[in-house]
């Protein structure tokens, strides 16, 4: 009844909130915008007749005959890049990387190349304007949601158990275009926030003893340390859940059994331990003689009689807690390859058995018998204030409300925000009878419950919008182009750098309108950099651009890869992310991000890459050594992603260093394309350059792979999970690839050489995935300009993290936009919902 209630209320304030709204619309930047690209000078390459080396090197196949790929050349006049700028663009960039001319084409020399692509990109700057494109409406994604709950409430919370995942546009999920907003995903929200305002306040009303399970991955090696549990201990499971109040909850485990039903490890005993915050609170003796015996003649009878019995009731206190169970180690258990790697296929018998159990689950049940919220990092963040009368209740709520409101809201809350939060707060105040909660009437807890639900589940909440029509009607005009105010400035830069709400300080910056200052907005940009919750940015910036999230999709043949398992999975991931985060916490250059030598590594990754003397769980810079490994071409994250379960795929490492790298990305394949040949006609298995051969004899196929395939033979060094390997089988690896501008490379090292010998296509490359990133909106053709306006800022600065993140911060997109006409309420509400 409660959410029913809630949620009815807050679709209708979101339909009237939306519909009063002005909403920016893609053609709005096209109509009035400043008159040049500020920060655009020209490029120093001497000009050239653009006519005549389009004549020469690319009329040959792109004229009104040919019309190959539909571009037509020879009726195009360079000297008027106005009238077709997005063609144009595209010149540019082919040109710019060296796709074309093609490979076996008359080629112009770099000084040609390079002056041509000068002459283009300085007659569109001269002509372009600003994109002031802004999406028409933008929720909060998954992770901004969880960030903006960890920041307003202190509480952690699993958001992917409780919301969807959210759509991706050119590889980004926090595209204002994908992000829209559903009666039914509304639900969702609702659900979410009740949930979430329980256990910040610990409402004894509301909660209900329930279960949270959590399940080991499939291929987790529990023949080793898990990092989290005691030294001393192998395998297991660490979970961090978020516990609503103090009382009595059930820890539980089960064992993972084969596809025979039989369980691992009971051929002797083994002490199992259940942890809570690092403190063994319950131990037990599993296996030995007697139980292996009685699971050999009913292995389903024994299980559910041994699993009856690995389970504790503990008391615990309320909130976040580290809860785990793990096995004691000891050395009488054999420790075989085909047990490291965790073989679980049909092929499994009782050989298997021998060898250390393994957790399967962990579930912890409760609260049971509860004493009340406890002292939680949440409630202190909330309840800034205790009435210490009746009639002290409503003042203090109003406080807490006001300041959850002005945080919440992002510094646009008013006074009809606040009221309408006292008005939920006054609902559940008055709703119980009798309810605990520590308040003077024991139901002033329960209010502030139902009104942080309204809040995490109202439109200023869940959607960031840029009101305008305040600002249309005090301008009298149809559009204007206007600097957005200091607090939606802030809005943009936390989403940006944190994925999150800004905090006081960029409140208080904002609301004394001297955020936008350029000292002070670049001080706040170093100190949201320097602050931990810039990680955001490395996870989810880098994780998308780079492809990371991939991993954990990532699931190679354990018959032919049988060294690899969730901790090496999990070590990629962990080093490339310290990577690019050493990238930004040091200000470095982001082409160290293909040059550094250094990375890190723990005891398992090291071991996988050849590094000697590393041991442990714990990661540690260390000092590339072997060229091939530099940089992001020699991390194992990559070359996971880029490969298939059971081999690797020149094509995929060959697109993903043309999308990522060079932003050149080849089109997408055409349909029903050919399987690759795995033997030749001797039935001798082929290598994977005799099946890529093969494949570029089609024609069909040829026109993508001649870019993509030598690209990716450069790295065919590394398998499938990134080790190094000398032969393919019996064959010895052929590494020659060639460059997208027919530069002849051999090796990781050289085609990192070929990629940095432009490395100003690398920068642009990054510089559009991150102002993609940070306007949250998909880029085109009119955002060109702004692009290398802001390569050129950067550049003095050697091209530093920082220097392009402040660029981008001061670029017109960032901080201005367009106003509209306000659509009529109801279709514009209609749209978005």
């Amino acid at each position: 009844m409660r959410i029913g209630n809630l949620r009815r209320s807050v679709l209708a304030a979101l339909l009237v909130w939306i519909g009063v709204a002005g909403w920016a619309a893609p053609e709005a930047a096209r109509r009035q915008a400043p008159a040049a690209i500020q920060g655009a000078s020209p490029s120093p390459s001497a000009p050239v007749s653009a006519k005549a080396v389009l004549a020469r090197y690319c009329v040959t196949c792109h004229n009104r005959r040919l019309k190959t790929a539909g571009l037509i050349l020879d009726a195009m006049d360079p000297g008027d890049v106005r009238r077709s700028p997005e063609i144009w663009e595209k010149v540019i960039r082919k040109v710019k990387v060296g796709v074309m001319p093609p490979s076996g084409m008359p080629q112009p020399d770099e000084a040609t190349r390079m002056a041509l692509v000068a002459t283009l990109e300085r007659s569109l700057d001269r002509a372009a304007t600003p994109s002031l494109r802004q999406p028409s409406i933008h929720r909060l994604n998954r992770a901004e949601y969880a960030n903006a709950v960890r920041d307003l409430l202190a509480i952690e919370i699993d958001a992917a158990s409780l919301l969807p995942p959210d759509e991706q546009i050119q590889g980004f999920d926090n595209i204002g275009e994908a992000l829209t907003l559903s009666p039914s995903l509304l639900e969702r929200y609702s659900s979410a926030a009740a949930q979430i305002a329980t256990l910040a306040v610990g409402d004894m009303a509301d909660v209900v003893a329930g279960s949270m399970s959590y399940r080991a991955a499939p291929d987790q090696s529990q023949d080793v340390h898990i990092e989290g549990l005691p030294l001393g201990t192998v395998g297991g499971l660490l979970a961090r859940p978020t516990l609503p109040l103090d009382g009595e909850y059930v820890i539980k485990t089960t064992l993972f059994k084969t596809n025979l039903g039989l369980m691992r490890g009971l051929e002797f005993p083994r002490e199992l331990q259940f942890l809570a915050d690092g403190q063994v609170v319950h131990s037990m003796t599993v296996g030995g003689t007697e139980s292996f015996e009685a699971m050999l003649q009913n292995q389903t009878k024994h299980a559910a009689e041994l699993e009856a019995q690995m389970q504790v009731r503990v008391r615990l206190p309320a909130g976040t807690r580290a809860i785990g169970a793990t096995f004691v180690q000891r050395a009488d258990v054999l420790n075989t390859r085909r047990l490291q790697a965790m073989v679980r296929t049909t092929t499994d018998t009782s050989e298997t058995l021998i060898g250390p159990p393994h957790i399967d689950m962990l579930t912890i049940a409760g609260p049971f018998n509860p004493t009340g919220p406890g002292d939680t990092a949440s409630r202190r963040r909330v309840f800034t204030c205790r009435p210490a009368s009746a009639s002290d209740e409503e003042p203090c709520a109003r406080r807490i409300l006001t300041t959850l409101a002005r945080r919440g809201y992002r510094g646009t809350q008013t006074a009809a925000d606040v009221d309408e939060l006292l008005r939920f707060y006054r609902e559940g105040a008055g709703g119980v009878e009798g309810a605990a909660g520590g308040g003077v009437g024991g139901d002033f807890d329960r209010g502030i419950s139902f009104a942080i639900e309204r809040l995490l589940s109202g439109p200023k909440f869940l959607v960031r919008m840029e009101a305008d029509a305040a600002r249309r009607a005090a301008r009298g005009a149809d559009t204007a182009v206007y600097d957005v105010p200091d607090v939606e400035l802030a809005s943009r830069l936390s989403f940006f750098l944190w994925s999150s709400i800004p905090d006081d300080e960029l409140l208080d910056l904002a609301s004394a309108r001297r955020l936008r200052t350029p000292a002070v907005l670049e001080r706040q940009v170093r100190r949201m950099l320097a602050d931990p919750k810039a990680d955001a940015l490395v996870a989810n910036f880098a994780g998308q651009w780079l492809q990371l999230r991939n991993l954990r999709s990532a699931f190679p043949d354990s018959r032919d890869y049988p060294n690899f398992d969730a901790q090496l999975r999990q070590a990629f991931q962990r080093e490339t992310e310290l990577f690019v985060e050493s990238v930004v916490r040091e200000n470095r250059s982001v082409l160290d991000l293909l040059t550094a030598d250094y990375t890190f590594v723990n005891g398992r990754l090291a071991r996988h890459y050849g590094i000697p003397n590393i041991q442990g769980n714990q990661f540690r810079r260390v000092v590339v050594t072997d060229d091939a490994r530099r940089g992001l071409l020699g991390q194992g994250s990559i070359l996971t992603v880029t490969s298939h379960a059971n081999r690797t795929s020149p094509v995929r490492r060959g697109k993903w260093v043309l999308e990522n790298l060079l932003g050149s990305p080849p089109p997408p394949p055409p349909a029903n394309v050919p399987p690759l040949k795995e033997k030749s006609e001797l039935a001798r298995p082929l290598t994977m350059r005799e099946r890529m051969e093969d494949h570029r004899r089609n024609p069909v196929c040829a026109s993508c792979h001649r870019a993509m395939d030598p690209i990716g033979f450069a790295l065919e060094n590394f398998d499938a999970v990134g080790a190094w390997r000398a032969r393919d089988g019996r064959v010895a690896i052929d590494a020659d690839g060639q460059y997208v501008d027919g530069t002849a490379v051999n090796g990781p090292a050289a085609l990192r050489a070929a990629v940095l010998r432009r490395p100003e296509n690398f920068v642009t490359t990054v510089t559009e995935k991150l102002l993609m990133y940070g306007l949250g909106r998909a880029l085109d053709h009119r955002d060109m300009p702004t692009v290398r306006a802001i390569v050129r800022d950067a550049a003095p600065g050697n091209y530093r993290l920082s220097s392009l993140v402040l660029a981008i911060v001061r670029s017109a997109p960032f901080q201005q936009r367009t106003s509209l006409p306000a659509a009529a309420p109801g279709a514009v509400a209609t749209a978005a919902l």
